[in-house]
């Protein structure tokens, strides 16, 4: 199934975090923290504004993106999870 984001919405893809610390402790998943970075998958045709013109998302599809931890809306397609967030929840891009 394909979804197109409408208006200034992105399609998120979480980044999966190390299950092991650097000391070689491995975390149980009830302790793991959602991770913060994705990887867009889909991004809408922009913010209408005032004026009737569309602002684009400084994002585009295929980027890994840093948000926050509480952005987004968790959502399941084809058995994956995925967030979908507006344009203003992105901290940055991870280059």
């Amino acid at each position: 199934m394909n979804l197109r984001p409408l208006s200034d919405r992105i399609l998120v893809k979480r980044l999966e975090e190390e299950e092991k610390t650097k000391g070689g402790i491995i975390i149980p998943d009830t302790a793991k923290e959602k991770p913060q970075q994705g990887k867009v998958i889909a991004v809408g045709e922009g913010k209408l504004i005032d004026n009737g013109t569309r602002v684009k998302a400084g994002v585009k599809a295929g980027d890994h993106i840093l948000f926050g931890k509480y952005s987004g809306t968790e959502i399941k397609l084809d058995g994956e999870e995925y967030l979908i967030m507006r344009d203003d929840d992105i901290f940055g891009i991870l280059e």
